[in-house]
């Protein structure tokens, strides 16, 4: 069973991992290079903890103690009982869920290792959205995506906020990195993988008229809010996809354009 401890001094340096949650280029560099990441609310801490991931330590404020003695119970790693106010202090910002968790991270799979089981993945460009990210995770993992991709520049999966934005769908869908960009979609083609751009661009294949659901394995590309996916990405796709839109409106936010080329691309998908 873990120990619980009571904190009042927000210097401890045992709340270090808690530290300035709310300054995203800090925490950047901080999580990755120290190997954790934040899981913030009761669900959250569980599907972290259920997908694999080990707790270093977990910070609660008196109410979430018993909601959370099962976890407690099953763990090892100290947990630091705070009062709100501290909590605030630590982190930067109001608790409102008052629990978190610093999970230890997974080494990433190769691109390579996820592909060779695969049949549909989204290859995602440029998303440095933290918010953007989460809802795609969530979506991935809803529709029944086996995988996601990241450009070099794409934002953190396991930052705080992308990961409360996926409701913890980030720990069920496996994802790595293409360090080379745009060229190791070349290796995405190799492994038998239609590249599939969305984009709103009229000279785009209507979704309808595409069929990706047909086809045996689909990569769908995806870019950042606003600009889209690049020149250098759109010319490598072997298929340019778009949604039919109507009333005028000439695209959705990425997140919700990624649910309906989701559905689109795992519905009656091939099975054998």
């Amino acid at each position: 069973m873990a120990d619980l401890i009571t904190i009042d001094d927000p210097d401890d340096p045992r709340l270090h991992d808690y530290t300035g949650l709310t300054d995203v280029e800090l925490r950047r560099r901080r999580e990755p290079e120290e190997g954790l990441f934040i899981a913030e609310g009761e669900k959250v801490i569980r599907r972290a903890g259920q997908a694999g991931y080990e707790m270093r330590s977990m910070l609660l404020t008196a109410k979430w103690v018993e909601v959370m003695r099962d976890v407690i119970e099953e763990s090892t790693a100290p947990v630091y009982a705070v009062t709100p106010d501290l909590a605030e202090r630590v982190t930067g910002y109001h608790v409102h869920r008052g629990a978190l968790a610093s999970m230890r991270r997974k080494p990433l799979p190769e691109a390579g290792e996820l592909l060779r089981s695969a049949r549909r993945v989204a290859v995602l460009e440029g998303l440095v959205d933290h918010t953007n990210i989460g809802a795609i995770f969530r979506s991935a993992a809803a529709l029944g995506m086996d995988a996601v991709l990241l450009s070099p520049d794409c934002a953190d999966p396991l930052y705080r906020r992308s990961v409360k934005v996926s409701m913890g769908a980030v720990f069920s869908v496996p994802y790595a990195r293409l360090d080379s960009w745009p060229a190791d979609l070349e290796a995405v083609r190799e492994a038998g993988f239609g590249l599939l751009a969305l984009t709103p661009h009229e000279k785009a294949t209507s979704m309808d008229e595409a069929a990706p659901h047909r086809l045996e394995r689909v990569a769908l590309m995806l870019g950042a809010e606003g600009d889209g996916l690049s020149d250098r990405a759109l010319r490598a796709a072997d298929q340019w996809v778009r949604i039919p839109m109507a009333h005028g409106v000439d695209s959705l936010n990425v997140g919700a354009a990624a649910a309906v080329a989701f559905y689109a691309v795992t519905t009656g998908r091939p099975t054998a």
